[in-house]
């Protein structure tokens, strides 16, 4: 099964209970984090997601960079 950016989306807003519509088209260099991301989630929520993507692909997310925004976090489990 090939990963896609979508599935990283539903496991975000499935992990951190994003409530709030999301844009129609979402950027792959859109912050995740902080008052430009169209998630809201603040450092409680990447700590969220970090344990999602642990459980999830086993993979740890150890540098803070990877989860900078939608692309990079996407790369980090791709690769």
């Amino acid at each position: 099964m090939e990963f896609t950016e979508q599935e990283l989306v539903d496991l975000i807003v499935d992990s951190c209970n994003v409530t709030d519509p999301l844009p129609e088209m979402l950027s792959s260099d859109m912050p995740l984090f902080g008052p430009e991301s169209p998630f809201g989630l603040d450092s409680l929520d990447a700590v969220e997601v970090a344990v999602a993507i642990q459980k999830k692909y086993k993979k740890r997310v150890t540098d803070r960079n990877v989860m900078l925004s939608l692309g990079t976090l996407a790369e980090f489990i791709k690769n």
